[in-house]
């Protein structure tokens, strides 16, 4: 019987995605916004790996190259085995270190990830230095960079002695360490009593980084063929099926778990979440936290004038309204901004609602019922003016830039093609609604950004998108027809006639987030996860502390 265990002290995160030096998606801000969290107290310790991506500059955010404990003269560097089925391959690997915000960063310095000028996919750059690596698709080699980081990773907590109570794992690239751990003689001993956790960030198509070449799956794994065998899902090597045989596993909303594993919705996983339940696995669900310090329209780095507080009373947001002024004066000719598109452009007159997206341009987010919706929508309220950030399908990004053309609607639709964060700051403190109509989402953070710069959210009611209080700290709408969603845009027009509960709404949302998801509270729940995943792998070793 394993005996009570004081609080996890050393964890070890491994991530394709951190903060402001590498990013794609909300994982970036869970992975770094959680680390920080929990280094904030001294006692623990917190460690994050991820990839040296070709985009970066160590040097410019405070990186050093890590020194080799036995040869301090020499910067660390090893060999990692990455195996073809007909060949033995190994690839060099080194490592720059910073301590950033009391979280300890290591950087895979490889070859691998220095030719990625992007995250998960290429860029047009790359695709005009080689035609086969097509813009906006993924990378042909995603399961070796997977696979290189979480081998480097492990190899490195060898190396430097770290023997971590918990690894955390985040998504598919990363859910293989757990059974590395288990089932690799290199790490067996080393880890054998440290816990395992793996989030599922999003269990959808496309991000299980499964493979169907099975040979060429167990030669650079090195696992065993039972363990390849056992894990597949539609006839693929799945690390998510891997990573719940081997450690605990949760997702990010708790409806979002519920969704996966007893609804219709986990069909858009292939079914992960129901052969998961077959299998005895609980799949949990932690709903995301935020620090609204991030997202705070009353920093010392807006100007006094555009400072507003959504929580205050007593403020009727005038500062709001200037910075939707202004906004809306720059969208009145070509975009002022870098490494943005501007199609189409916005009316300064009028004080008629704006409504705002931010996002990936994709079927995920609903953005093509919303553009089905929209037409109508402008047609009946003559005031409304619409604001769209974000790239992605081409299909999509083609209807958006034909309706921000279209004749009829002139000075009332603007797309803003690609995506820069000044740029997204400034569509969420401009916006009076932020529609959200994804057809599932596991958690969603741009409902909660919204809510603190007082911009109300109009959401889909699916997933962790079921936090928003419908009337209390937004507006939501149930069903996937593209009628609901019009209705919920009209209700929005109705609640325009009643400015008294418009900033109840507005008030009660950041409320409801200092309450109940900053951070510094969600955190404790990871902590009661990393505990268990500690203590069950103890009682596996049957070893008493």
């Amino acid at each position: 019987m394993v005996a009570e265990k004081s609080p996890v002290k050393k964890i070890w995160m491994l991530s394709r995605e951190y903060g402001s030096l590498a990013g794609a998606g909300g994982v970036k801000d869970v992975v770094y916004q959680l680390s920080k969290s929990l280094a904030r107290w001294s006692g623990r310790s917190v460690h994050v790996v991820l990839p040296l991506y070709g985009f970066m500059s160590p040097a410019s955010h405070g990186f050093k190259p890590l020194r080799d404990p036995v040869l301090p003269e020499q910067k660390l560097q090893f060999a990692v085995e990455m195996n073809l089925p007909d060949e033995q391959v190994q690839e060099q690997v080194s490592f720059y270190y910073a301590k950033l915000e009391r979280v300890n960063v290591y950087l895979v310095d490889a070859e691998r990830f220095l030719e990625k000028k992007s995250v998960y996919t290429y860029t047009k750059k790359e695709e005009a230095d080689k035609s086969w690596q097509v813009a906006s698709t993924g990378h042909h080699d995603y399961f070796a960079m997977n696979l290189l980081l979480q081998k480097s990773a492990l190899e490195l907590m060898v190396i430097l002695g770290e023997k971590p109570d918990v690894i955390h794992c985040h998504d598919g690239h990363t859910a293989l360490a757990p059974a590395l751990i288990r089932q690799l003689a290199g790490y067996s001993a080393f880890f054998r009593g440290t816990g395992c956790l793996t989030t599922i960030h999003n269990a959808g198509y496309g991000y299980h980084q499964e493979i169907a070449d099975i040979p060429y799956a167990l030669s650079i794994t090195g696992l065993p063929q039972e363990t390849i065998a056992n894990n597949q899902l539609e006839n693929k090597f799945d690390p998510l099926l891997v990573a719940g045989a081997f450690g605990l596993l949760n997702t990010v909303s708790e409806n979002y778990a519920a969704e996966l594993q007893s609804s219709e919705h986990d069909q858009l996983t292939g079914w992960l979440g129901h052969e998961l339940r077959r299998r005895g696995i609980l799949l949990e669900g932690i709903t995301n936290g935020i620090d609204p310090a991030d997202f705070c329209p009353m920093a010392e780095k807006i100007p006094p004038k555009y400072r507003f507080d959504p929580c205050d009373k007593s403020d009727s947001l005038s500062g709001k309204k200037r910075c939707k002024q202004s906004f809306l004066s720059k969208l009145t000719e070509d975009s002022p901004w870098s490494g943005i598109e501007q199609f189409g452009f916005l009316d300064a007159e009028g004080d008629g609602p704006l409504f705002t997206f931010i996002g990936r341009l994709s079927g995920q987010k609903g953005v093509d019922i919303l553009l089905e919706v929209l037409p109508v929508f402008l047609s009946q309220n003559s005031g409304v003016k619409v604001a769209i950030l974000g790239s992605g399908e081409a299909e999509i990004e083609s209807s958006l830039i034909h309706l921000a053309g279209k004749e009829s609607f002139p000075g009332r639709v603007c797309y803003l093609k690609g995506y820069n964060p000044q740029v997204a700051d400034e569509v969420y403190c401009a916006g009076d609604y932020f529609v959200i109509p994804s057809r599932f989402e596991p958690c969603g953070l741009t409902d909660f950004i919204a809510q603190l710069y007082g911009n109300i959210p109009i959401v889909h009611h699916v997933g962790g998108l079921v936090k928003v209080v419908d009337g209390e700290t937004g507006l939501a709408y149930g069903g996937s027809d593209p009628g609901e969603l019009l209705h919920a845009l009209s209700r929005a027009m109705v609640l325009e006639k009643d400015p008294f509960r418009k900033r109840s709404i507005q008030e009660n949302a950041v409320v409801t987030i200092e309450k109940k998801y900053t951070w510094s509270k969600v955190m404790y729940s990871y902590l009661e996860l990393y505990k268990r995943s500690y203590v069950r792998q103890l009682e596996n070793l049957n070893v008493s502390v």
